[in-house]
């Protein structure tokens, strides 16, 4: 009998029995996606950490949205339709304010009506696009290491997960995320007749890696092939540096008609509470997309609709995201420099705002006392819990966003966010030199 079915004959018995803490068995879903699996959010949390322990494994940011942003929060707050229910389809300020704003970079006029969507952050986007497209058994193809969401998301609306690796090349002196590549050969075997959606994450988390116009032009082939939706999460799509290009999936030849790009609030604001986010495609992804959300939570939060909508309006003027890039390129100059000093490798950030560190040089005792839940897992997550407890900064370890045939791939890595103050920073790059002790 399966764990899941011997859980589920366990209630019926302790039922029987007296036992009524459990008297309703819950869905199988639950096992499929993950959900009910200590996970690394859980085990790295600062509750079983020293309390002085630095937080670099989390991705929020330890600083506050630009005043002007929270000061149109509160001017909505104080307002009388901000605070009622909002559209379905989002506020029409905020809609309006995608429109300008993203129009440019999408290369088309925006439909607020028919092509722009307001979501209760970009994960409630996404798991509305899988509710309204996926049939049982259909496949979602996933490139790893991926964002541990996707995985629930998939299963939770009857549909399997099929994964290809991204394939870290780590001989160089200074490896870059360039250096993660896609096997299109294993892409294209990964593709069966059960396949209905691809999911694109670029720039990635947790590598850090701007996917090549060639390699999406590679995907957008076989996605015209094999007939794909594809999800286009660029949720990190104002976090690219050094020069690199971020293309926008949905402006590729005929590739507008099958993409849903997911956007958020929270990752252009530092507001990742405010839970908003919003999708672009074409009406006939939009459309189911929207009868699913509104099942789901009917609307999203409208008092701070209206200052994302404010935060669109003025970012030009103040030359906001200009300026946002320069300081996260010296918060992740700061970490890498630190990782220099070492003599440590890390693959290169391109984008977003984390970098992976190669761990496998780390040489920490075998009779260290790991907790259990660290007990039988990969090597990454010994290492990260070394660090935090004997260095005082914590990372997440990367084999969690590998399924269990391919997570050998990602053990050799620890994923540190640079999403914090530039004070933070510098005491953790201090704190990690004391990892020379312990490097071979």
């Amino acid at each position: 009998m399966s764990s899941l079915g011997g859980n589920l004959a366990q209630f019926s018995k302790g039922a029987l029995n007296g036992d009524r803490s459990n008297l309703i068995p819950f869905s199988s879903r639950l096992r499929g996606g993950r959900a009910l699996a200590q996970d690394v959010w859980s085990i790295y949390n600062a509750a079983n950490l020293p309390a002085d322990c630095i937080n670099l494994g989390q991705g929020y940011m330890n600083f506050s949205p630009p005043k002007w942003v929270t000061d149109a929060a509160d001017e909505a707050l104080k307002s009388l339709l901000p605070n009622h229910y909002s559209h379905p389809k989002g506020r029409i300020r905020l809609r309006n304010a995608i429109k300008n704003f993203y129009e440019k970079s999408f290369n088309r006029v925006l439909d607020v009506e028919t092509e722009i969507l307001v979501t209760s952050g970009a994960n409630q986007g996404q798991y509305s696009v899988f509710t309204a497209f996926l049939e049982q058994g259909d496949e979602v193809i996933m490139f790893e290491p991926f964002f541990d969401q996707y995985l629930p998301f998939v299963t939770f609306n009857g549909g399997t997960p099929v994964y290809v690796p991204l394939h870290p090349q780590t001989d160089a002196v200074t490896p870059n995320n360039s250096n993660w590549t896609i096997d299109f050969d294993e892409l294209r075997r990964a593709i069966t007749p059960k396949a209905k959606m691809i999911i694109i994450n670029t720039p990635h988390n947790p590598v850090g890696k701007v996917f090549t116009r060639e390699e999406l032009e590679k995907i957008a082939a076989l996605a015209e092939e094999f007939n794909l939706l594809v999800m286009a999460d660029e949720v990190y799509d104002c976090l690219v540096f050094d020069g690199k290009e971020h293309v926008r999936f949905a402006t590729l030849p005929g590739m507008w008609d099958r993409t849903v790009t997911v956007l958020s609030a929270g990752k252009a604001f530092a507001a990742t509470g405010w839970r908003v986010g919003w999708l672009i495609g074409p009406p006939s992804i939009i459309f189911p997309t929207l009868a699913a959300c509104t099942r789901i939570v009917f609307c999203s939060n409208s008092p701070l609709q209206e200052a994302a909508a404010a935060g669109l309006e003025q970012a030009a003027e103040r030359g906001f995201f200009e300026n946002q890039l320069k300081e996260y390129q010296e918060r992740r100059n700061i970490l890498l420099s630190a990782f220099d000093k070492l003599g440590m490798k890390y693959s290169h950030p391109e984008g977003s705002y984390f970098v992976l560190l190669d761990i496998s040089r780390i040489n920490f005792p075998e009779d260290y006392p790991f907790p259990e839940p660290v007990q039988g897992r990969g090597r990454d997550f010994k290492a990260c819990w070394f660090i935090a407890l004997e260095i005082g900064v914590s990372s997440i370890p990367i084999s969690e966003f590998y399924c269990e045939e391919h997570c050998t791939i990602g053990e050799n890595f620890a994923r540190f966010a640079f999403c914090k103050n530039v004070e933070t920073l510098r005491q953790a790059g201090e704190r990690l030199q004391r990892l020379a002790e312990y490097l071979v």
